[in-house]
């Protein structure tokens, strides 16, 4: 892994959690290649253009403010960069916590960009 791919990683999903918030996908796309694999358990995108046009599903979660937190980074070799996510879901009134999700993230980064992101659901 090198210093190099983990930034480009980190602040791929810092920017990631910036969008999940507002809804606005925009900061995303110049972290993606042309050919971007775009893999979700329930739906798959190929390349820059479907993600723009399909990417529809990150929006601001309704009466939540969303957090990320990356508990784990490891180095998987060739670009290879997984980390554990967890999603905490915070009451936007209260700030109380509602309910958290676990997530791994799987990115290859390739050529400065991210060419392939797979989220799996760990818990």
């Amino acid at each position: 892994m090198t210093a190099d791919e983990v930034e480009i990683a980190r602040e791929f999903l810092a920017v990631l959690a910036r969008v999940a918030n507002t809804g606005e996908r925009e900061p995303l796309y110049p972290f993606l290649a042309d050919d971007i694999e775009w893999l979700t358990p329930r739906r798959d995108l190929a390349g820059i253009d479907e993600v723009r046009k399909e990417l529809t599903w990150i929006a601001t979660p309704e009466n939540f403010d969303l957090e990320f937190e990356a508990t784990r980074t490891n180095d998987l070799g060739g670009g290879r960069i997984v980390t554990d996510v967890r999603e905490l879901y915070r009451a936007t009134t209260t700030g109380e916590v509602a309910h958290s999700r676990e997530r791994q993230i799987e990115l290859t980064i390739r050529d400065g960009k991210v060419a392939r992101y797979e989220m799996r659901i760990v818990g």
